[in-house]
């Protein structure tokens, strides 16, 4: 066997699963027994299964809810890890998108399959748990994917102003979060961006303490013993990497229940990290979806990564061997899953 691929895999979170990815289990997981264990751990909670709601005749507003959207993304992306070809390639380093964290625990190891599927579906209940208020993103990258710095220190004021707070940095997109009529009156305030600030639909005040409700019904709900060290680096919402060595399993799961829950989660610093830290031959993002490719694109545009210094550069980088592997487009796929794999961890 030759020298293998080093990669860094990234998991993503809510709004990845939308109406093209209906179906996506059955398309690339029909079979893998992982499913049926994962449908009897919703049919002991009288949910519905999986194959159900993947398998629905067509995509509802339901689908997008936290109870529905987190079982199902974890799931896709959790069989899409461990599709992939070890033969070629090396994980060197596991993270995630906010909800992604939780599937980046079951990818690196730190709990077991079910128990990472466990506590998937159950804080997407808990998600669904929190003070009033919501989320809204805003576009703050030009065209060409980099962030005026000026525009960026004039939205932080507005949001102190407002009483809005930050959620998730997003490369060149941020999103907010407080009560509903504070980012009403912050999106009213703001100055032209590239896109009208977009309020998601069904979405809480996520990565904020509004979301305090959330994390103590975590807490009281999942158990500290579900969690070990990781067999793979993690690397959180902060930036910090979780290595086997070096992690105490209490206070990983302190984090996970706590900080992940009620402070932002900055994605912009993970992906950095991935890469200053381990310098990966290639960055692979796991199904559904590839909704969080721009970010991921703009964070590389932004540390100037492979002299990749614009979205021009970026988008000739890609056609010509690609950095970045979305496994929710069906061109990239086969380059890291050259089959259906369906053995169990």
């Amino acid at each position: 066997m030759g020298k293998r691929e080093r990669v860094v895999v990234v998991c993503p979170g809510r709004g990845t699963y939308n109406a093209p990815e209906l179906g996506y289990l059955a398309r690339h997981h029909a079979g893998h027994p992982l499913l049926e264990r994962f449908d009897a751990i919703r049919r002991e909670g009288g949910k519905d299964a999986l194959k159900v709601l993947d398998g629905a005749a067509k995509f509802t507003p339901a689908h997008v809810k936290g109870d529905v959207a987190a079982p199902l993304i974890h799931a896709c992306a959790y069989l899409d890890f461990l599709s992939l070809d070890r033969e070629r390639f090396e994980v060197v380093a596991v993270t995630g998108n906010s909800m992604g964290w939780y599937t980046a625990l079951a990818c690196a190891g730190a709990v077991g399959a079910e128990q990472g599927f466990r506590i998937a579906d159950a804080m997407g209940v808990n998600s669904q748990g929190h003070d009033e208020g919501g989320q809204s993103v805003l576009v703050l990258a030009d065209e060409d994917w980099r962030v005026d710095p000026a525009l960026e220190a004039r939205v932080e004021a507005l949001m102190a102003a407002h009483g809005v707070l930050p959620s998730i940095r997003l490369g060149g997109m941020l999103v907010v979060a407080g009560p509903g009529a504070a980012l009403g009156a912050f999106e009213a305030a703001l100055p032209p961006l590239g896109r009208p600030p977009l309020r998601l639909p069904g979405h809480g005040p996520f990565h904020t303490p509004l979301m305090a409700q959330s994390a103590a019904a975590a807490r009281a709900s999942l158990p500290q013993a579900w969690f070990g060290q990781p067999d793979i680096p993690l690397i959180d919402g902060r930036g910090a990497v979780w290595r086997r060595a070096s992690t105490d399993p209490a206070a990983l799961w302190d984090y996970t229940f706590s900080h992940q829950i009620l402070r932002p989660y900055d994605f912009t610093v993970a992906i950095t990290v991935a890469l200053k830290e381990f310098a990966p031959d290639r960055l692979i993002l796991l199904g559904p979806g590839e909704t969080l490719g721009g970010a991921i694109a703009q964070v590389i545009i932004r540390n100037k990564w492979l002299d990749i210094s614009a979205r021009s550069r970026f988008s000739a980088r890609q056609e010509e061997d690609a950095f970045l592997i979305g496994l929710g487009r069906p061109s990239q796929r086969g380059i890291v899953i050259p089959c259906r794999n369906n053995v169990l961890p």
